[in-house]
């Protein structure tokens, strides 16, 4: 007879083994460096990323009829993630992901200018960002780990950053872990910028998904898409998803926050405890079943429903990529928080840790 730990090693292993790392050659930069694959898969979730920008280049995961298919936006080459900068699909921007009003922050003192690469602002880290980087993969137990060295003085950023970011697939979850050091005072916030659409990707629309975002708040734009400061109730306005919305049910109200963000590009506050792993938001395909529930311990999500694809961006199915067909939960700090100090900091120094975890888990219903 079999002992107890036999039993329990022979279960382990066999739980091991249900997801599978590889990697392969992804293509030459401009660099001359070569760009990586891994794919990470299992029964329920089959996952591609390359080094370039550490992004998610395909996800594929089960409808309700059990039919496996793509659900993020993407290329399957890095020439044409190289040749595309600013729809910064699947990628992980940085070193600060979204804006920072007019490129200028002040810390400890001492003031630091940004690249302006989103006028009149900086976003996703100026013009030659975390996106823009290969980074340097390694497998480790279910997943990937990605590293990047971000020297002193980068893109106007004090201090020498080591970020790390880790995906790995549990089941039907896929987990997502940043983590930083500085050896001087810095801010950092890490995100990542997928596109999702549930229906399959290239389908024409995101509008008809049914979101949930569990926020009781959010941070209003001025036109240029920076917070004006305020926390405002989301109750009575078409940023109220504490119920199921469509998207599209709400999006062509008449509302100067809607004119602002060209449709939906805010920062909803989260209800949950920021540093413990908590509801973000959840999206419902009816036509699939797909479902989607984002979890996070960051203290914020931007939703972004897709408003600047334009229709000129090639889909891997031969066509373009049309105007909302895809939408991201960018769970994240709050847009421009060195400049508000009433805002969750995001401020790092020598001898702390950043660590910031999501999860992506993929369901069905009828």
């Amino acid at each position: 007879m079999k002992s107890v730990y036999a039993i329990l090693l022979c279960m382990t292993s066999v739980a091991v083994a249900q997801t599978s790392v590889t990697h392969a050659p992804f293509g030459k930069l401009p660099s001359g460096a070569t760009a990586e694959i891994y794919t990470i898969s299992n029964p329920e979730v089959k996952m591609r990323i390359t080094t370039y920008g550490a992004r998610v280049v395909s996800l594929d995961t089960k409808d309700r009829t059990g039919k496996m298919a793509g659900i993020v936006l993407g290329y399957d080459n890095v020439a044409d993630y190289v040749a595309d900068p600013k729809s910064y699909f699947g990628s992980v921007p940085g070193r600060y992901a979204n804006r920072i009003a007019l490129g200028k922050f002040s810390l400890e003192g001492k003031s630091y200018q940004l690249p302006i690469n989103n006028t009149p602002n900086s976003l996703h880290g100026g013009t030659d960002g975390f996106a823009s980087r290969n980074w340097i993969g390694h497998v480790i137990a279910n997943g990937v780990e990605f590293t990047l060295v971000s020297p002193d003085g980068d893109q106007g950023y004090p201090g020498k950053l080591t970020a790390h970011v880790r995906y790995t697939l549990d089941g039907d979850t896929v987990k997502l872990q940043y983590s930083a050091t500085t050896d001087a005072p810095t801010i950092v916030n890490l995100t990542n910028h997928a596109y999702f659409n549930l229906a399959g990707d290239g389908t024409p629309s995101i509008l008809g998904e049914e979101l949930t975002i569990d926020a009781d708040k959010y941070t209003p734009i001025d036109p240029t898409s920076i917070p004006l400061g305020p926390l405002e109730p989301v109750a009575g306005t078409p940023f109220d998803f504490r119920t199921p919305h469509t998207i599209g049910s709400r999006i062509n109200d008449t509302d100067t926050q809607l004119k602002n963000g060209a449709g939906y590009d805010h920062n909803f506050v989260l209800t949950g405890k920021s540093g413990v792993l908590h509801p973000a938001a959840k999206i419902y395909d009816p036509s699939t079943g797909r479902v989607l529930l984002v979890k996070t311990t960051e203290p914020g999500v931007q939703f972004y429903s897709g408003n600047f694809l334009d229709g000129t961006l090639p889909s891997r199915n031969g066509g373009k990529y049309q105007y909302r067909s895809g939408l991201c939960l960018e769970t994240q700090h709050y847009p421009d928080s060195p400049n508000h100090p009433a805002y969750p900091t995001t401020e790092l120094k020598p001898g702390q840790f950043y660590h910031s975890e999501t999860t992506w888990t993929f369901t069905t219903q009828k």
